[in-house]
């Protein structure tokens, strides 16, 4: 995981860092110190606060889990991007406007950008995939046409920051890429799930090293879920961040 790369202006752009940030230093907000009997996985989905939250000022929105902490109060984040982690479980969400990728064909969008994530990061010979298909997102429309997402999920094997491969850590990212055409943008939403982390690893000094603790015995929503709320719920409200397109 590495540090924010700034944009230079408001303007969209390829994206050039697609892993998460480097939480070690962000605030931890520690759990309720009340105990509780562990929840199973559909009662931690039906306790844990999600919200809608306003992205880009507010001409965009989506939904996600409260425990996810908007990096943008802590540190630059370029214009382009919307991050947000979750520093206890070492989970990040990123949202990401860019320009149209004309040359990519609609039905391998999202397994195009999440290759790109994994050769970004030295990991394209690692990546497995684990799914790749479409899924309509019936609140977002353009004019009569409700807008259909590419989603693409794999599992790759990557080191934070500038650590070597002997730190490598196991993780699985869920991309979903939203073509806006009539706005010449590509939206690609990402989340990534720790599920091996590295004794040898940054991220072991936050995150006890081994397999990730599950999300039911956390008390959260799994990533596949928190993934899901955030691309079904993804909305623009003001057509005018895409420079006036519609």
């Amino acid at each position: 995981m590495t540090g924010f790369q700034t944009s230079s202006s408001a303007s969209r752009q390829r994206r050039r860092r697609l892993v998460p940030p480097s939480i070690l230093s962000l605030p931890i907000v520690s759990p309720p110190s009340t105990p509780r009997a562990a929840p199973t996985e559909s009662s931690a989905m039906a306790s844990e606060s999600s919200t809608r939250r306003l992205l880009f000022g507010g001409a965009i929105s989506s939904t996600f889990p409260v425990r996810f902490q908007d990096v943008s109060n802590i540190r630059e984040v370029p214009d382009h991007q919307e991050v947000f982690v979750d520093p206890s479980r070492d989970e990040s969400l990123i949202f990401e406007l860019l320009d149209l990728k004309g040359e990519v064909e609609d039905g391998g969008s999202a397994l195009w950008f999440l290759r790109d994530v994994a050769n970004e990061q030295d990991a394209g010979d690692s990546m497995v995939v684990e799914h790749s298909g479409t899924v309509q997102l019936a609140g977002l429309r353009v004019g009569e046409a409700s807008v259909v997402a590419g989603t693409a999920i794999g599992k790759l094997a990557v080191s934070k920051g500038r650590q070597g491969r002997e730190a490598q850590n196991i993780i699985r990212v869920y991309l979903a890429n939203i073509r806006l055409k009539n706005a010449a943008t590509d939206v690609v939403i990402t989340a990534y799930e720790p599920l091996l982390i590295n004794p040898l690893s940054e991220s072991a000094q936050e995150v006890a090293a081994g397999p990730a603790v599950p999300a039911e015995e956390a008390g959260c929503l799994p990533m596949s879920e928190v993934f899901r709320l955030a691309v079904m719920n993804f909305d623009v409200h003001d057509w005018n961040l895409f420079n006036g397109s519609a």
